[in-house]
């Protein structure tokens, strides 16, 4: 039995059992999906390449009176793995998110991780687990499995007919050629390709802000793509903001800190291999992790991120890790973000001209766990304590 068909099974089978609970669905790649049962249909599902960019792009698609960018979560409200739903129930409550608006997210996310995992069991193994750990008492939604099935089998068959196989919907087109792309098109095209192509939005994002589906918007870059005018590259996600409120003191004075939930990670190396090491030494330790392979767009993505430690490359083609960190030491929000350098030439020369711009500290390659965790133990620690002491500073001081 192919991997496609083992997981119609199992949708298939939680239909029949009138299942109630999660179906954890895991690949082998690591990537996993989380679909909530009640009564054998469908409620909510999460989980996937960008859970907090797809929740975005729904609330300002269905819901654009709320202002994303001022939404202030509390830990305890995406503390749990079906955060995005959570927090739909919190608006509904508050009356800032009517039931249909609700539907329409819910139908579309499920859509969309349906096709994601069609995608996925096309190249990867998977594994499905059924979990009762966690059941949506009260759904503000329902969806049929097998009308979601045909719609995904549908899209996905369209999607590959169009010669976009390989092609994921949650990468982001970044221009590379300019003067071939100049000699090719319009000046207004050429415009608009410079404008909205930036490798900051995924193909889902920019067919959003195109206010056109994904299909005609990939098949449109398709050739310029196959040509090596523009090239998709991985975008990390987009945490919301959380925030803390601390008790009140003697001077009935209340605050809210806003802090990350847990310490961002990034490593910037053009290896697959070291930042698969670094990924699975960072995330068994609890803390979150973004890699950027392509140096090029290592200063967009770290600033759209603010990472709280950074390993760098030293050897890098087009802009090697010299360059990123001396241009990341100009930016005010960067100028204290320890930088750690990654070096398999471990020269008297490299550590002086890495200090020289501006890192904090190095580790010699081929990466060791002890090492890392020592480094992160070291900087991390270090860095709370100047955010808790320019925290006490502004209390007493106000």
């Amino acid at each position: 039995m192919d991997e496609s068909q083992k997981l119609l099974n199992e949708f298939k089978i939680c239909t029949q059992l009138q299942y109630n609970g999660r179906l954890n669905i895991k690949s082998s790649q690591g990537r996993q999906w989380n679909f909530y049962y009640r009564l054998g249909r469908i409620v909510w599902a999460t989980g996937g390449t960008h859970p907090f960019r797809r929740w975005r792009r729904y609330m300002a698609q269905y819901v654009p009176d709320i202002d994303l960018d001022k939404i202030r979560c509390r830990t305890e409200d995406i503390a749990i793995n079906y955060w995005d739903y959570n927090l739909l129930e919190i608006f509904h409550k508050r009356q800032k998110i009517q039931r249909e608006q609700i539907q329409a997210i819910v139908e579309n996310t499920i859509g969309e991780l349906f096709f994601d995992l069609a995608q996925e069991v096309d190249f990867y193994a998977i594994s499905c687990n059924r979990l009762q750990d966690t059941i949506l008492e009260m759904p503000m939604s329902f969806t049929s499995v097998d009308i979601s099935i045909k719609m995904m089998q549908d899209a996905w068959a369209i999607w590959t007919q169009s010669g976009l196989t390989n092609i994921s919907p949650n990468s982001a087109p970044v221009l590379r050629k300019t003067e071939q792309l100049q000699k090719t098109v319009s000046p207004v095209v050429y415009k608009n390709f410079v404008n909205l192509v930036n490798g900051k939005l995924t193909l889902r994002e920019l067919a959003v802000k195109m206010k056109q589906d994904v299909l005609p918007v990939a098949r449109s870059l398709l050739p310029y793509i196959l040509k090596g005018i523009i090239e998709l590259v991985e975008l990390p996600d987009l945490p919301l903001i959380v925030v803390e409120v601390a008790k009140p003191n003697n001077n009935n004075n209340n605050r809210i800190e806003q802090r990350s939930i847990t310490p961002l990670i990034a490593c910037v190396d053009d290896s697959p291999v070291v930042c698969s090491m670094l990924e699975k030494i960072i995330v068994s330790n609890g803390m979150r992790f973004i890699k950027v392979q392509d140096p090029v767009q290592a200063l967009p993505t770290l600033i759209q991120a603010k990472p709280d430690l950074i390993f760098l490359d030293l050897i890098m083609p087009v802009v090697n890790g010299y360059e990123i960190c001396s241009q990341l030491r100009r930016i005010p929000a960067f100028s204290s973000i320890p930088i750690i350098i990654l070096t398999g030439n471990d020269g008297l020369l490299d550590r002086v001209r890495a200090k020289v711009t501006g890192s904090t500290d190095f580790i010699s390659k081929p990466i060791v766990a002890d090492r890392v965790n020592s480094v992160m133990h070291k900087y991390l620690n270090l860095q709370k304590e100047i955010k808790d002491a320019t925290f006490s500073q502004l209390k007493l001081s106000s």
